[in-house]
């Protein structure tokens, strides 16, 4: 038995039954009754003794996820464990919150726990600006890019995000769309990777000779469900024209979908939308999302591949870039001219 299907049994998120696991105090009583009772009843085993003295030795290497609910990082904390565990590497897996400092935790755990490398899924980069060069092991920043800060122990491989929101909306403006809507992220600074997808979609918009007022025609929100739904609400509340909405993940594209059913809007045919990341999810939606699908499987291969032969030896940093691809579903329509 796994974290996963403790997860699945217990109806609760992948990082919450890790929480509960590693005893964290930020869990309910009532959650943590569910979860402790699906561990008794199937004799889950974490061997958390174990685990703790091969860190305290050293030989651990840590997963830092970014986001608690973010379902691509979450296929890529699967597929970096298989990885790792086929080298025969240890690793710990920590959740986040989405506004954390991640750098000043891979600090304070390199003191404690002593890993000798660490894989970021998910950054800040002003954080790693301020205080990386703390950091002496080797570590990897996935889905953003570390080239323009020169850390030798740190490589970093990404998605070109500005490319893929030219992308989506330029796409949408081939299927006669006019008012497009753009939702999610933070963008008040050049280091997040919302920002460069919002540089990406105004880009398009310039392009195509489209009207595009962020003051109107965009909404922040964070990377997930529930605060997409009521972005949703605000986006349609002081902008009704809009035919279509972008959302920078495919998590708040469902929060979108379900918002616009709400509103009585109906997808595609009223409002179109398009996410990002192409998880699986997305293919069971009603519609079927139409998306940017970041490709994991490189991004998780080149990341542990990355990270190991640095710990084996000193390697140059290495930043890359990898492919996307635009995924069609349902969830757009054409529009008649």
């Amino acid at each position: 038995m796994t974290i996963k299907d403790i997860a699945r049994l217990s109806g609760c998120g992948v990082a919450t039954v890790s929480r509960v696991l590693n005893h964290h105090p930020d869990v309910s009583e009532k959650t943590r009754r569910k979860v402790m009772a699906v561990v008794e009843e199937h004799g889950f085993q974490p061997n958390n003794n174990a685990k703790h003295l091969k860190q305290q030795a050293g030989t651990s290497i840590a997963i830092l996820v970014k986001g608690s609910q973010n379902m691509l990082f979450a296929d890529l904390v699967e597929q970096v464990q298989a990885l790792l565990r086929d080298s025969d590497r240890d690793a710990a897996v920590y959740y986040l919150d989405e506004d954390a400092n991640e750098v000043a935790y891979a600090i304070q755990l390199c003191r404690e726990r002593k890993p000798v490398g660490i894989l970021f899924l998910g950054g800040d980069l002003e954080f790693f600006q301020t205080s990386f060069q703390h950091l002496r092991v080797p570590c990897v920043l996935l889905t953003n890019s570390a080239r323009d800060l020169g850390f030798d122990n740190l490589s970093s491989l990404t998605t070109d995000d500005e490319q893929a929101a030219f992308q989506v909306i330029d796409y949408l403006a081939q299927k006669g769309h006019r008012a497009i809507g753009v939702l999610g992220g933070n963008w008040s600074s050049s280091s997040q990777i919302s920002y460069r997808r919002l540089q990406g979609c105004k880009r398009a918009f310039e392009s195509r000779g489209l009207p595009f007022d962020p003051e109107r025609q965009a909404e922040p929100s964070r990377y997930s469900m529930a605060d997409a739904y009521a972005a949703t609400q605000r986006l349609l509340g002081r902008c009704p024209e809009l035919t279509a909405i972008f959302a920078m993940s495919d998590v708040m594209a469902v929060g979108v979908i379900r918002a616009l059913r709400d509103l009585g809007k109906r997808v595609p045919e009223d409002i179109s939308v398009v996410g990002y990341d192409g998880i699986s999810m997305g293919r069971y939606t009603i519609p079927r999302l139409t998306t940017i699908c970041q490709d994991t499987k490189s991004l998780a291969e080149q990341g542990v591949d990355l990270l190991l032969r640095n710990i084996m030896r000193s390697c140059p940093s290495v930043h890359g870039v990898v492919p996307f691809r635009l995924l069609d579903g349902e969830s757009v329509a054409e529009l008649s001219t």
